[in-house]
């Protein structure tokens, strides 16, 4: 039973992607005037989100510590938490969040999804470039940059659900907010680079 729990808590992140990707999807639709006071709907998507983004560095911690692999867990983990931040990205894309200062909305429009499109450019060629590696016998696994645009990528979007929650329109909500979203852009884009690179001197 233990050498399930990894492939357990994977598919408990798969099905808590898909409720808070629902949740936030949603909350344009419910009452502008409802109680915004602690625990409200964002803090529970909030929670969510934390437990799911616990489960994707605990299934992998385990899976090595138990020596355990399975096919299972090889296809729904990336899948899970692509789901997870490509889709929490996307979501805030179509709902139009988050504000930012006062922007127009077609500023803000394209803002957002240019975020979702060099987050999901970068995984996609990453993605192919490790297929192609594992595929010659590379090691071509998570360097320091990936791990870091990972944190970034679930920082990003726990701040912006807090941001929706609690500090709609502070000063220093924009800016934090802001600022983190240029880090994480730019973290990615090194990210990606780096893993090109790598592969090209691979590839030599």
């Amino acid at each position: 039973m233990i050498k399930h729990i990894p492939n357990i808590l994977t598919g408990g992140r798969l099905v808590l992607a898909i409720v808070f990707l629902v949740m936030i999807f949603l909350e344009p639709t419910l009452p502008a005037d409802r109680d915004m006071s602690f625990p409200s709907y964002l803090d529970l998507a909030f929670v969510i989100f934390l437990i799911a983004a616990f489960t994707d560095m605990a299934d992998g911690a385990m899976a090595r510590k138990l020596n355990v692999t399975s096919k299972f867990g090889r296809m729904v983990d990336p899948l899970a938490d692509k789901i997870l931040i490509c889709g929490a990205f996307v979501v805030f894309a179509i709902i139009g969040q988050p504000k930012l200062f006062n922007l127009d909305n077609y500023i803000l429009t394209f803002i957002h999804w240019l975020i979702v499109g060099i987050i999901i450019v970068r995984d996609v060629y990453v993605t192919i470039l490790r297929h192609i590696a594992e595929a010659r016998g590379i090691n071509f696994g998570a360097i320091l940059s990936g791990k870091i645009k990972v944190f970034l990528h679930y920082f990003a979007v726990g701040t912006i659900i807090v941001k929706m929650a609690h500090v709609q329109k502070a000063e220093w909500g924009y800016w934090f907010t802001t600022i983190t979203l240029i880090i994480m852009i730019v973290v990615t884009i090194i990210s990606g680079l780096t893993y090109h690179f790598r592969w090209r001197k691979f590839s030599d």
